[in-house]
């Protein structure tokens, strides 16, 4: 049950639901995470801790680079079925699809010059 509960937890914030659906188009630089969202660089690195100990995201360092992808859960896993169920449910969702433009511009500048930008790097 405690892995249950702590999907649901990692579920009920929009903005970690939005990181789920982004990341399911592939792998993102924090940077770019936080380009999407808006957000303080802390505040975007405690949803992504959230969704880490959930096992819905996993991460890997690359020099000064760290970049989230959906973890590997198998389909028929708590885990698993909460991403599927996400992906079908919010198909259609307007901010879905928004955030999918807005990375789509993110994705064609530079990573260093958002970081820079940012100032998280």
């Amino acid at each position: 049950m405690r892995a249950l509960l702590t999907i649901t937890k990692a579920l009920a914030d929009p903005n970690r639901i939005r990181l789920l659906m982004v990341l399911r188009e592939g792998e993102r630089c924090v940077c770019q995470l936080i380009e999407l969202l808006g957000l303080a660089g802390s505040t975007v690195s405690k949803h992504l801790s959230v969704l880490s100990q959930a096992g819905l995201v996993a991460s890997r360092k690359d020099e000064r680079w760290v970049h989230y992808r959906l973890a590997d859960v198998p389909a028929e896993s708590p885990g698993g079925r909460a991403l599927a169920w996400l992906q079908d449910s919010l198909a259609g969702d307007p901010q879905v699809k928004a955030d999918r433009r807005h990375m789509g511009a993110i994705l064609r500048e530079n990573p260093s010059a958002l970081c820079k930008r940012q100032g998280t790097r």
